[in-house]
């Protein structure tokens, strides 16, 4: 199946950030792609939403999915999205919606892991995810979701992978900073090879975030990319195929010493 990363720099307006998805989504099945994933915030960005946040989420939300619904079965395309759920308290979820090509959703992921790093506290607006991981089927994929910052969490992806995934979406808001591109592109790298699974990764690309979205095979390589470009789309084709070719001469799941979730602690 064809898989899509699209980039975009969300504002306050998620009527407005919408209108950029339903084109990014539109120049995406023109070329045939079956998901098109787009970054972390599509909803709107914390800091630029006017007024109250909490009650922008409360406000916006349901309409902010029956939308990316709307997208996904006007183009027959699976769509992949972020935005903020309300929790029921001050601080929302920072949650990604997966919509099948017919509108139908299929799933939602909460980001686990929040961005209190780099003199940067996300936990201070936003609650972190208490629902687990997300694994499901979309096409002939099994499709894992993670959110930015998850990214630094190896443990997350190898979960991701021994619970099936074949695919893992990484929806990102990815801050600028010494390195920070190097730091992306790497750990992208890795979590694909590691793991011997595809990588997906949409970032915002504005004054304070990077872009640089790719998909990423089972060895490391980047099949389509873009750079620091405001607004585009990257296509490639991704197969189960190419994840059993790969692990049938890098074993690495199965040649593993130690069972799924034991800790090493006798290590010389």
């Amino acid at each position: 199946m064809l898989v899509s990363v699209g980039q975009f720099r969300p504002d306050g307006d998620a009527a407005a950030n919408l209108a950029v998805m339903r084109d990014l989504a539109a120049e995406a099945a023109a070329e045939g792609s079956d998901l098109i994933v787009f970054p972390e915030e599509s909803m709107f960005t914390v800091g630029r939403v006017e007024g109250s946040f909490r009650h922008a989420v409360e406000a916006t939300w349901t309409s902010f999915v029956q939308q990316l619904s709307f997208i996904a079965a006007e183009h027959s395309i699976a769509v992949v999205a972020g935005g903020y759920e309300p929790s029921g308290e001050e601080r929302p979820f920072n949650t990604l919606v997966l919509v099948d090509a017919t509108g139908r959703i299929v799933d939602t992921y909460r980001k686990l892991h929040l961005y209190d790093a780099f003199s940067y506290s996300e936990s201070t607006r936003i609650k972190p995810g208490d629902g687990g991981l997300t694994v499901a089927r979309i096409g002939e994929l099994s499709v894992g979701l993670m959110t930015c910052y998850d990214l630094r969490f190896p443990e997350q992806a190898r979960a991701l992978a021994d619970a099936g995934a074949d695919l893992i979406c990484v929806p990102a808001a990815w801050f600028k900073g010494d390195h920070k591109i190097e730091h992306w592109e790497t750990l992208l790298r890795a979590r694909a090879i590691e793991n011997t699974v595809w990588v997906a990764a949409a970032g915002t690309s504005s004054s304070h975030t990077i872009g640089h979205s790719a998909v990423i095979d089972p060895m490391g390589v980047a099949q389509a990319h873009l750079e620091d470009e405001e607004r585009g789309v990257a296509t490639t084709g991704v197969t189960r195929r190419r994840v059993d070719d790969v692990r049938e001469f890098l074993p690495v799941l199965r040649n593993r010493r130690f069972a799924r979730n034991e800790t090493i602690v006798d290590a010389h």
